[in-house]
């Protein structure tokens, strides 16, 4: 079976993700189709079949979680030595050198990677340049907006 590396972050946000799946979300679901039910014949029952829909969904979802969470290889960066290479779960400072500035951006796992908070998938063309290169490295990457060209300013085990 594949590991899949994971923040602990990441898998915090899982578990938390599950609780309230399992907590709030199936419990409103469950009297939705009640409700729905009430409403008599099923076959042409809107809210019945959106809620069995919304449902198949939400299983669906805690059958992922539950498989990500059973394939975890947590990583826990702040328990490794920096030696200034960036790993999975680093976070790198790098500046941009064709547009000038500085991001800030973390390595992560797919189910964390949010590129609008700077959590950068790891298999993502940013990530793959990134991924055993150390401070002051350039790097090019190819986007599907074009080429890019960034320097290395920091590696941080945070």
């Amino acid at each position: 079976m594949y590991k899949e590396p994971v923040t602990v972050n990441g898998l915090k946000k899982l578990q938390e993700e599950l609780e309230e799946i399992k907590n709030i979300k199936r419990p409103k679901i469950i009297a939705a189709i009640a409700e729905a039910r009430g409403h008599g014949d099923l076959k042409e029952n809107a809210e019945y079949h959106a809620a069995k829909e919304d449902q198949a969904r939400t299983e669906s979802r805690v059958m992922e979680i539950n498989t990500v969470i059973a394939r975890a290889n947590v990583i826990d960066v702040t328990k490794i030595e920096n030696l200034g290479k960036v790993i999975f779960g680093s976070t790198v400072t790098v500046k941009d050198l064709d547009k000038g500035g500085e991001n800030i951006l973390k390595i992560v796992g797919k189910d964390e990677a949010d590129a609008s908070k700077n959590l950068i998938y790891f298999k993502s063309p940013m990530g793959k340049s990134l991924i055993g290169k150390n401070n002051n490295d350039l790097i090019n990457v190819i986007t599907p907006s074009g080429e890019k060209n960034y320097e290395i300013i920091k590696v941080e085990y945070i």
